[in-house]
């Protein structure tokens, strides 16, 4: 429940009343500034209150907007100011230092030191007139904008790719207001797509033909599901901690449920072995991600930050045909999907993997290469919190951090994929079971701390992370195939799936402003450096058949402990409400 405090002489034939109680809140009439102040003062603390105006005159939206998004402990639109509880005190300072002009009392938050959102209008009205001529001509700019078209638009993201915009949002936004208008929470829309996408992996499984093309259409309509959720959560501004969560994960999670649903689906067809291809496909798509997590948060509060590189991009921007095929290149989630679909329906496992692993293969090399010239040819000034991000980002453990106080190394990509590159080498071309991938591992770990010993500030410093995700991921896909036993590989994609999501749990943290998980979630599963030489001791130590059961055993035992982890943060009150509004992953 939320309060709205409406202040002044009540406007007759006015609507504002009745369209606050429409958007949920409890109103009160306060006609002078004592009045307002007893009923600022009878309001629970838990609540969230406005001071609304009330000779406002609007749109309905412009007040849905301005007062009822979760995401901000203030905003504030003209003639109305909102506040969370934990902005409760600062609010009634302001009323007591400045009146109930909700005007005046937004500029004094903001004077005090509260963040005060302002959310943007643009076509939206919101003004106090103050003669009925005025007030007559509001009313006539209320009249000539429909705000429900406003409303539906703006629920789609802003940047989306090729597919998404023209092939999904045109109709997926009144799913999402029919879902709107029957009381459907985005969180259960995203529920039912993780379900659909689960469904669909389970058809693709059966390794039948009518159970491919069933796969590819459920996959698709996961995908309208996935757009829809989102777009719920815009047009209703229904954004929660337990929202962002399920958000951030279950993408990931519906993607490579159907990548083992592929797997299994050729071995059953016809006895295909295509799980060295779904691992590798979640590697790739998994080291992608990380390219670009690094990557944007090592730069997007760096100084000085522009190159002739980024300068040609934004060039590029301004003809519109080339946004479209640059965002189609990069193979986001909606092109992505679509291609998957359409290969499960019409080809088979393996073919489908194939043209993924190249489209995916593609699209890393065109923009980790786009990436490596800005960074090379920008002259920025990256910050205290863009190196701690990075670090975070790198996942080390104890053996690294202490390598990492031991002794300074410069170059820190160079030193870091040299040992990359020697673990996955030496794992593919020694003997199974031998002792060379542990000696390798062990130089990993000491590369691996010397690469994080200083502060990631250099031009190419991003790049230690996606180096770190691809060393420990492939030296697990390496070892599963080199054990040639049945169950191997899919006891290894089950690890690598662990792993990822604790990376993945790692990205969104700090990008809700929370920071990385705790430490000693990192040192519990030892960090990336600690699980690959864990990998190779398991390697050498046991036999084929044991290896499997030692990977299984490590895969639950990493889901236990970083999904309970997880799931009390982001269920927590201390977890951001947030809703991703970037580029599609």
């Amino acid at each position: 429940m939320s309060t709205a405090i409406v202040t002044g002489q009540p406007v007759p034939g006015s609507s504002l009343e009745g369209d606050l109680r429409a958007l949920g809140f409890d109103v009160r009439l306060a006609p002078d500034a004592a009045d307002a102040e007893a009923a600022l003062a009878t309001v629970p603390g838990d609540q969230r209150v406005a001071v609304v105006d009330a000779g406002f005159v609007g749109h309905v939206h412009a007040l849905r907007l301005g007062l009822t998004d979760p995401r901000f402990p203030a905003s504030a639109i003209p003639g109305a100011v909102t506040v969370q509880p934990a902005a409760r005190q600062a609010l009634i300072r302001a009323v007591q230092e400045t009146g109930t002009a909700p005007d005046a009392v937004a500029k004094s938050l903001e004077a005090a030191g509260t963040d005060v959102h302002r959310p943007e209008l643009g076509e939206l009205v919101a003004a106090v007139p103050h003669d009925p001529q005025a007030r007559n001509e509001v009313r006539q700019r209320v009249a000539a904008v429909d705000d429900e078209a406003i409303r539906l638009r703006t629920a789609v993201k802003a940047r989306d790719g090729f597919f998404t915009t023209y092939c999904i949002s045109p109709y997926s936004r009144y799913i999402a207001r029919w879902c709107a208008r029957r009381g459907l929470t985005p969180n259960q829309v995203t529920t039912a797509s993780l379900l659909t996408a689960l469904i669909a992996a389970g058809c693709a499984a059966t390794g039948t033909r009518p159970g491919f093309v069933a796969a590819g259409l459920l996959l698709l309509f996961s995908f309208v599901l996935d757009c829809t959720d989102g777009q719920l959560a815009r047009y209703s501004l229904q954004y929660s901690t337990l929202g962002a969560w399920l958000d951030a994960t279950f993408d990931r999670a519906k993607e490579y449920a159907y990548y083992a649903g592929l797997a299994l689906g050729a071995a059953h067809a016809s006895g295909d072995d295509v799980w060295a291809l779904a691992l590798g496909a979640m590697v790739l798509q998994t080291c992608r991600h990380v390219v670009d997590f690094s990557f944007n948060e090592a730069n997007h509060d760096a100084s000085a930050n522009t190159s002739p590189t980024a300068a040609l991009s934004d060039k590029l921007d301004s003809v519109g045909w080339t946004v479209w095929v640059r965002r189609m290149i990069v193979l986001p989630i909606g092109e992505r999907w679509a291609l998957i679909a359409l290969f499960t329906a019409l080809t088979t496992p393996r073919i489908t993997f194939y043209v993924l692993l190249v489209g995916c293969a593609l699209a890393a090399c065109y923009t980790t290469a786009g990436r490596v010239l800005r960074s090379l040819t920008r002259k920025a000034r990256r910050t205290d919190r863009a190196a701690l991000a990075l670090a975070d980002l790198a996942d080390s453990g104890p053996i690294a951090r202490a390598v990492a106080k031991a002794g300074k190394s410069p170059a820190a990509p160079v030193v870091g994929l040299i040992g990359g590159v020697a673990v996955v080498t030496v794992s593919a071309f020694t003997d199974f079971g031998g002792v060379w991938p542990i000696v390798a591992a062990a130089v990993y770990c000491v590369t691996s701390g010397l690469a994080v010993s200083r502060p990631l500030k250099g031009a190419l410093d991003w790049l230690v992370p996606p180096i770190f995700r691809a060393s420990e991921y492939l030296t697990i896909l390496v070892l599963a195939a080199r054990a040639d036993v049945q169950g191997a590989l899919p006891a290894a994609f089950g690890l690598v799936a662990a792993v990822a999501y604790h990376h993945y749990d790692t990205v969104y943290r700090i990008r809700g402003g929370t920071g990385a998980p705790p430490h000693w979630l990192v040192r519990a599963i030892g960090g990336h450096e600690g699980r690959t030489l864990v990998v190779t001791v398991l390697a050498a130590l046991l036999t084929n058949t044991d290896f499997t059961v030692a990977l299984t055993a490590l895969a639950v035992l990493v889901a236990l402990v970083v999904l309970a982890e997880s799931i009390r943060f982001w269920v927590s009150a201390g977890a951001p409400a947030v809703h991703d509004e970037g580029e599609p992953a």
